[in-house]
């Protein structure tokens, strides 16, 4: 509980055999987690053994995707507060996860950022491209919708209050690795008041996909940029109707 609030902790696991016990055991271990969601989306096998061998609550999704696999595990979660993070060993749980908890005292959506070089441990998948590539497109979305300061577009760990998930939660329609982005687009469309605070980003336990090089982060920022002028081309459409 926090402040009386209860508080969920959302997982979707695909290729997190090795990592995911720890990093449900660190959730619980801050004492403010009430539930962790985990869900098998086409996990590896051997996932849900480590799952059971903690208080997880495990639901598996068989529509595969970034986007499937969270929405799932909002769905389920029944917190008054929902957290969501990747359970691969990239982000600090025991002190990250109290940082999201205080500033959701002043804002029903927290949203985190690994694009500060401070923070950035040695080993994590922040390269340039992959870090710059972050900012353009959160600052895309920053100046379109006249957001406050936006820095990294594709941070999983993220906090949103029972109250904001609602508003949003029925107009989610990206299955795939570009749900980030949407959710932070429905945010400034519902006029959601959010923040942006920077947290650790570690070296993830096994093979990270992330972009490693120019072409891969072109890769996943042209279609990030497209779902972007979508939405504010069919804003502004819907205006002049």
């Amino acid at each position: 509980m926090w402040k009386q609030q209860s508080v969920s902790v959302v997982f979707s696991t695909f290729n997190e055999k090795d990592s995911i016990r720890k990093e449900i055991e660190d959730c619980f271990a801050t004492g403010v987690v009430d539930e962790v969601i985990v869900v098998n989306n086409n996990a590896v096998p051997g996932t849900d053994d480590e799952v059971q061998k903690t208080r997880g609550h495990l639901v598996h999704e068989l529509k595969q995707g970034y986007g499937h696999g969270y929405q799932r595990g909002l769905a389920e979660a029944k917190g008054d507060i929902v957290i969501m993070s990747e359970p691969d060993g990239t982000y600090n749980h025991l002190k990250d996860l109290i940082k999201l908890l205080v500033y959701s005292d002043d804002f029903p959506i927290v949203f985190g950022t690994r694009t500060t070089q401070a923070l950035i441990h040695q080993g994590a998948n922040m390269g340039f491209f992959m870090k710059w590539g972050n900012v353009y497109v959160a600052k895309l979305i920053e100046v379109l919708f006249c957001t406050t300061e936006l820095s990294d577009v594709g941070c999983t760990l993220r906090l949103l209050k029972r109250s904001a998930l609602k508003k949003i939660q029925s107009h989610f329609t990206v299955g795939g690795n570009y749900f980030s982005p949407e959710m932070m687009i429905l945010s400034a469309l519902e006029r959601i008041p959010f923040v942006e605070i920077p947290v650790s980003y570690q070296q993830r336990v096994g093979k990270s996909h992330g972009a490693s090089n120019f072409l891969a982060a072109l890769r996943l920022a042209v279609p990030m940029v497209g779902l972007i002028l979508a939405y504010r081309v069919s804003t502004l459409l819907r205006r002049k109707s």
